[in-house]
């Protein structure tokens, strides 16, 4: 089976879904050569994210070892991590 998702960093609590995934899809993620599954709550768009844990609303949301937001709302594992509940960094001088 082809990879579905991609963790860039090991410090990311999200991963990058590789192609179309879907609502009850069982993704196979590997950080430091240890795997472990993640079930998606929600249909997650090739080259969006996705919780690999949960996220508590206000802490960061991790991509590339960087944090690039904040959970806008309690984000649970398998959830779709998009802009309906991050508010990003970018523009914001404030909040990096």
């Amino acid at each position: 089976m082809a990879q579905q998702a991609i963790v860039v960093n090991k410090k990311d609590n999200v991963a990058t879904a590789l192609q179309q995934l879907e609502k009850g899809d069982s993704v196979i993620i590997e950080i430091d050569n240890v795997a472990f599954e993640v079930l998606l709550s929600q249909p997650v768009q090739f080259g969006h994210k996705f919780a690999l844990d949960n996220i508590e609303q206000g802490n960061a949301i991790i991509k590339y070892g960087e944090k690039i937001g904040i959970a806008s709302l309690k984000i649970t594992q398998g959830e779709h991590v998009h802009l309906h509940n991050v508010e990003g960094f970018r523009g914001r001088g404030d909040k990096i």
